[in-house]
């Protein structure tokens, strides 16, 4: 047994306190663990982004379309593998009109060589190229919406309105951690019959694979300069960098989030100095009797140092323990299945959790710093005077 171990027991000497203490630290450690995972969740989608793959859209905005023949073009600059073209359908679950997910509508013979992250089994994808009306859904999105491999799926147009009716093809998996696993994907070719005259051969945006990604920016200029001189020009760009620039649109709200859980670390800094500089208080007529019995100063901080790493640790430990089932199991669940677009991968990280239980003891250490050092240069007089 040394000084350390009996400061840990010490702990336990005023119950109450020390597990109000705890649960008020854990719970600064949940809110820190939350914001730090939706920081890390928000930049999945760049971090993890394919870096041999680049996109084009309208220069304006997203939300403008372009001419479907801008796809030939593309196609035919030095350096496209391979090209592709989305438009954004935005219908809803008639079931369920809160329930929110991408419905897209790509070209069928070239998305999955494009996106080859998103892996349907061979006879799901022969199956879909064959059913004008198929659809390749995500494994999260049919979990949620309950259906599987040829069941009929019914959705109900916004920006193209009406009913439009499915047949589930195929259901995909996910092999990057940026993939949105909540994707309602069909034939563009189904939409775009379906539409009057004046809106057919427009598409949203072209995604295209690139044989060198180090030829990634020139290759984008490439592309943006053939459209200059066209009455609707692009902007082109890495999947990084158009995922980035969207992150950019939140940039405000990220940068408060990294305020407040700096904010939270100094509450809990104050909530675990308030317990350790009661305890010294209460508990310095002790610390006079160990100078008296012969104990050095040092001893004296490092017992009230122990008590301090203690309650730090068992904040962080049930932090943590609180974190999981909250942060991961609940509202990661519910992200990742009602806001997959921007949270496609939300779990707490293991770099997050180590740092969480590391601030937690530090910050303890911290915090006891200062009572430590005061009681270790008290006079054993002094400290014998005082009634605990």
């Amino acid at each position: 047994m040394n000084i350390v171990s009996v400061a840990a027991r010490n702990v336990l000497r005023n119950k109450g306190r020390t597990a109000l203490t705890v649960v008020g630290a854990a719970v600064a450690i949940l809110a820190f663990v939350l914001l730090r995972t939706v920081l890390a969740a928000w930049n999945v989608a760049a971090d993890y982004a394919a870096k041999d793959r680049i996109a084009t859209r309208h220069k304006v905005s997203f939300v403008i379309s372009l001419p479907k023949r801008y796809i030939d073009t593309v196609r035919e600059v030095p350096g496209i593998k391979e090209a592709s073209f989305a438009n954004w359908f935005g219908a809803k679950d008639p079931k369920d009109a809160n329930n929110f997910f991408a419905s897209i509508a790509v070209e069928s013979k070239t998305f999955f060589k494009v996106f080859d992250e998103m892996v349907v089994p061979p006879a799901d994808l022969e199956r879909w190229q064959t059913d004008r009306k198929g659809a390749i859904l995500g494994d999260v999105l049919a979990q949620k919406l309950g259906v599987k491999v040829g069941d009929k799926v019914t959705l109900s147009g916004t920006i193209y309105p009406g009913d439009w009716q499915f047949e589930v093809s195929g259901i995909y998996t996910a092999t990057r951690k940026s993939v949105d696993r909540s994707q309602f994907l069909f034939h563009w070719d189904y939409l775009n019959d379906s539409l009057p005259e004046a809106r057919r051969d427009q598409i949203g945006w072209i995604m295209a694979r690139i044989d060198d990604p180090e030829r990634s920016a020139s290759i984008s200029a490439a592309i943006d300069k053939i459209f200059d001189e066209k009455d609707v020009q692009t902007a082109s760009m890495s999947e990084r960098a158009m995922n980035l620039s969207f992150m950019a649109m939140m940039s405000a709200v990220l940068t408060a989030l990294d305020i407040v859980s700096i904010i939270i670390l100094v509450i809990m800094t104050m909530i675990l100095g308030n317990t350790i500089a009661m305890g010294v208080r209460e508990r310095t007529l002790e610390y006079g009797v160990l100078r008296a019995l012969g104990f050095e100063p040092r001893h004296v901080g490092i017992f009230i140092l122990g008590e301090a790493l203690t309650i730090g640790l068992l904040a962080g430990v049930v932090g943590l323990a609180i974190s999981y089932p909250i942060v991961e199991l609940g509202l990661g669940r519910f992200l990742e299945e009602n806001m997959g677009g921007m949270f496609p991968y939300f779990r707490i990280e293991p770099k997050t959790m180590v740092t969480a239980v590391l601030l937690a003891v530090g910050l303890a250490l911290s915090a006891a710093a200062i009572p430590a050092y005061q009681a270790s240069k008290l006079s054993v007089t002094n400290a014998l005077r005082r009634v605990a």
